[in-house]
């Protein structure tokens, strides 16, 4: 998929670029993502339709997370996903930040005066997730590409100790073989093979279902194509999906990673204890969405 700023897409739709950008901010252009100050369009994204003055349905998680972001309302559920999709997603893979310190730094962008010693990585890739859970909503409606999940990865790794390594790929594909818990993963030779695989294979499903995008989750994790961030970029990933295809978010919890890693790790012989792993992930999302009275479809 071929991306263009809002100045060239002002071009091609008779508008003004303050307009683009507007309509990018609202989150009404599919697919639309900030890289740095400039939004990013879709080549082939249709100008969006004037909204209706009034509406008396309900607004969808999607639809709200985008207002939120836009607006950057606090105490709304895009601040409790911001924090506890970081907080746990960033857990998972080690970080030492408490709870309240990824608060913190979400909710005032500092990091207030702390007696222990903090990791600058720990730091960086806080914020930077918190980027990537706002590129999952820019692009949720977009197909998904080996272009987005490069993406995910470049904003997660971007100005960490790994960004400044010669053989570390910010935003491509590893260049030195690895492994996860003892078990083979692919080679670096062969990631873009089997990746182009997985990619024809999720997209050729005309219905997603929880079970597909968990199952491309697994593969996406066996597969394991960044030298590091895989599990963070899988996670972001089964979230944009989840937001596509109007299915309630999956959250793993950190005190729940064992469980979650078990079933990685056991699907070639068990793939029940992965989703039913996943499917508690989407109670506890359940339960945000019934506080801030956002309707949802059970699956």
């Amino acid at each position: 998929m071929k991306y263009i700023n809002s100045i060239e897409i002002a071009k091609i739709w008779g508008i003004t670029d303050r307009s683009v950008r507007s309509y990018c901010a609202q989150g009404r252009v599919e697919g639309a993502y900030l890289d740095g100050k400039v939004w990013m369009i879709p080549s082939d994204a249709k100008i969006p339709q004037r909204n209706k003055r009034h509406s008396s349905k309900r607004k969808g998680l999607l639809e709200t997370l985008k207002e939120e972001k836009e607006s950057r309302i606090k105490g709304g559920i895009y601040h409790k996903i911001q924090v506890e999709m970081t907080y746990n997603s960033n857990h998972i893979e080690g970080s030492k930040l408490t709870y309240d310190q990824t608060r913190y730094i979400f909710e005032t962008n500092t990091i207030g005066v702390q007696k222990e010693n903090i990791k600058v990585d720990d730091l960086i890739e806080t914020t930077n997730h918190f980027r990537c859970i706002d590129l999952a909503i820019d692009v949720a409606k977009s197909k998904l590409s080996e272009y987005i999940i490069k993406q995910f990865h470049r904003v997660l790794k971007s100005g960490t100790s790994d960004a400044q390594k010669s053989w570390f790929k910010v935003g491509d594909y590893k260049l030195i073989a690895n492994e996860v818990g003892g078990n083979a993963i692919a080679k670096p030779e062969d990631v873009k093979k089997e990746m182009a695989k997985l990619m024809d294979w999720y997209n050729s499903i005309q219905d997603v279902k929880i079970e597909d995008i968990i199952e491309f989750h697994q593969r996406f994790e066996s597969i394991h194509p960044f030298q590091d961030g895989n599990g963070r970029v899988g996670r972001l990933i089964m979230f944009k999906e989840c937001l596509k295809h109007n299915i309630v978010p999956i959250l793993i919890l950190d005190k729940y990673k064992s469980n979650y890693y078990n079933g990685l790790h056991q699907w070639q012989n068990e793939q029940g204890f992965l989703i039913e792993t996943c499917k508690f992930g989407q109670d506890i999302m359940k339960k945000y969405l019934d506080y801030f009275k956002i309707p949802y479809k059970n699956d």
